[in-house]
């Protein structure tokens, strides 16, 4: 069993092919008895993942800052722990050192700053835990070809798929999880 965090989008004014992701990933997450770490929110993907979650028995944890929480309907008021942060900074650290494990699904600026964070610290050899973004569709394509021209003009110095486990349903992004997890996890 792993503590997977999920990176998604918190707005519900987005196309309808997305939820069906959030939801086959909450649902699979909870079937193969790992544990959900997320920002918190009842909205949007991240709502959708955590209620999928919890349908299916598993455990959710939220994150979230005062500051959010404190907005009417956004937090997620079923997940088993809670934890309030005072900032989006110390939400960040929260589920960065509870997590074994990233999935990061569709989302806006937020979940884009989160992965490339955990992205950044994995290249960096700060973690070695592994990273799996669901790119259902194409939504990542437009970022894994800037990825790539980072790599060819030198900015970066291997190729963002060393790091991230591109997949194309969230099955396959668990699959690539559990086949990657590191007997160590703590780093």
């Amino acid at each position: 069993m792993a503590t997977l965090c999920v990176y998604c989008s918190s707005s519900d004014d987005i196309a309808d092919r997305y939820p069906p992701i959030a939801r086959a990933l909450g649902t699979e997450l909870a079937h193969r008895g790992h544990r959900l770490i997320y920002g918190g929110g009842r909205v949007g993907l991240m709502g959708v993942t955590a209620r999928a979650v919890h349908d299916a028995g598993g455990h959710v944890t939220g994150v979230i800052p005062e500051k959010l929480k404190a907005r009417e309907g956004i937090a997620y008021e079923f997940a088993d722990e809670m934890v309030v942060t005072d900032t989006m900074a110390e939400r960040k650290e929260a589920m960065y050192t509870r997590a074994d494990a990233f999935v990061v699904l569709p989302g806006g600026y937020g979940t884009l700053e989160e992965f490339l964070e955990v992205l950044t610290l994995r290249q960096l050899d700060y973690h070695r835990r592994p990273i799996a973004l669901v790119n259902t569709d194409g939504f990542y394509d437009p970022l894994l070809r800037f990825f790539d021209r980072l790599y060819d003009a030198k900015f970066a110095r291997v190729d963002a798929e060393t790091h991230v486990h591109v997949a194309p349903s969230p099955e396959e992004a668990l699959d690539a999880i559990e086949n990657g997890l590191p007997a160590d996890v703590s780093s």
